[in-house]
């Protein structure tokens, strides 16, 4: 994968793994549940009021540059239905490692947020990876179909 498809790969995946994020996590019914209210650990006043944005966004920027080298490293052509399938597990993987370790290393959540956390996050890197998948078959590497 060259420069510009890395670089336009990883802003388009970025603003939609922002964009999916906000949905689930601040505005849908998880918000509460999530937000650790419900399921705080003995940890207080760790939450930030109000959130960092450029900080969150740098967080989505990496998360779509690691789908992003997941889709271009593929031998074979792919579709937008695999670069979803691609972005679920690496956003699964991605939060289940970090979850589970903060889990393992602080009190900000419990086993519930821990376990719940990465299952979301199947919706927005499988949105991400369809989205990069779509637009880097727009650009014209010869490798990507966007036939889904």
């Amino acid at each position: 994968m060259d420069a510009k498809r890395f670089v336009i790969g990883t802003l388009v995946g970025g603003v939609t793994v922002l964009a999916t994020g906000t949905l689930i996590f601040a505005m849908a019914p998880f918000r509460d549940f999530l937000a650790y209210a419900m399921n705080a650990g003995s940890a207080t006043g760790v939450a930030r009021e109000p959130q960092l944005v450029w900080a969150v966004a740098l967080g989505a920027l990496s998360y779509s540059a690691l789908v992003t080298l997941a889709i271009g490293s593929r031998a074979r052509s792919l579709t937008i239905g695999a670069g979803i399938k691609i972005g679920a597990v690496v956003g699964f993987l991605l939060w289940f490692t970090a979850d589970f370790t903060f889990y393992g290393i602080s009190n900000v959540g419990n086993l519930t947020t821990t376990v719940v956390d990465p299952l979301l996050e199947f919706v927005p890197g499988a949105v991400a990876g369809g989205v990069i998948a779509a637009v880097l078959g727009k650009i014209g590497d010869s490798r990507l179909r966007t036939n889904a």
